[in-house]
């Protein structure tokens, strides 16, 4: 049974009034930053600072990939309201030892200072992914869908996006001021559309997860924990979340634009063909 969700809107940009290099008076827009408290049975539990393009589904993906909630059908309802700033989750019969699981955090190195409760980081070797591929033409195809994605990025700058695509099919694109947020709101997302990446048949068109910021542990882990074997960034990789790919059998793929990229982990899921890369440079030319 799924929860009743709110349909929450908000402005995604404002417009302010700045200065350029000549004294001149610009119009512009930034983004509308604004702060969401999560209440989960009536105790407050977290405040996300976010864009609030979909919070409903961002509520939702948090506590999944929180692993507060263990399926869907243990949420109610999820109320969102924007002129208090609040989200309130209601289960369906609580959650069980919340204090115990909520007590230790750590301080991730997401944009907006994201966080996740530290038991998660327990959970790595347990995390299991399909046995899915990516060739390089549907790889190029990926980044060539998200070069033409319109996007709030374009026209105010200072956000991140996120994409879960099908092949080169892109399913949802979402924008935030943390990348955290936007993997949340997709993780969200597939709960309510019941789709589950790692029960995807290893011949079918895999699910390709795709950021534009740097992979971190915490990008790489929920990855995994939505069961999606192939990670693409625009942006690099840290240590750990190289060392967590890696232990994962996690494909990585960054510096990802046009016809270039690098593959940091699991490139025995990549089918190359090199045929269709961009040539070297011809040394000394």
């Amino acid at each position: 049974m799924l929860p009743r969700l709110t349909t929450a809107q908000a402005p995604l940009t404002r417009d302010v009034e700045v200065l350029d290099e000549h004294g001149a008076v610009q119009t512009i827009q930034i983004p509308a930053e604004r702060n969401l408290t999560v209440y989960v049975d009536k105790r407050e539990l977290v405040t996300l600072m976010t864009l609030g393009a979909h919070p409903e589904w961002l509520v939702l993906g948090w506590l999944r990939n929180q692993r507060l909630v263990a399926g869907i059908d243990e949420v109610e309802s999820v109320t969102v309201d924007w002129e208090v700033g609040s989200a309130a989750v209601r289960t369906r019969r609580g959650i069980d030892r919340i204090e115990e699981r909520t007590a230790r955090r750590v301080v991730t190195t997401g944009c907006g200072q994201g966080s996740v409760f530290g038991a998660l980081m327990d959970e790595v070797a347990g995390l299991r992914l399909p046995a899915a591929s990516l060739d390089q033409a549907t790889l190029y195809g990926v980044l060539e869908a998200m070069r033409k994605q319109d996007s709030t990025y374009k026209s105010a700058g200072s956000v991140h996006g996120c994409a879960l695509l099908r092949g080169s099919e892109l399913l949802l694109f979402v924008e935030d001021v943390g990348r955290h947020n936007a993997i949340d709101t997709i993780a969200g997302w597939m709960w309510m559309q019941g789709i589950d990446a790692a029960a995807a048949p290893a011949d079918g068109a895999p699910y390709v997860f795709y950021t534009t910021g740097r992979l971190t542990s915490e990008m790489v882990i929920k990855s995994a924990q939505m069961g999606v074997a192939l990670v693409v960034s625009r942006s690099g990789i840290t240590q750990m979340g190289h060392q967590i790919a890696n232990e994962l059998g996690l494909c990585t793929i960054g510096r990802a634009l046009n016809r270039r990229f690098l593959c940091y982990s699991g490139r025995e899921r990549l089918r190359w063909q090199p045929d269709l890369a961009v040539p070297p440079p011809v040394p000394g030319a």
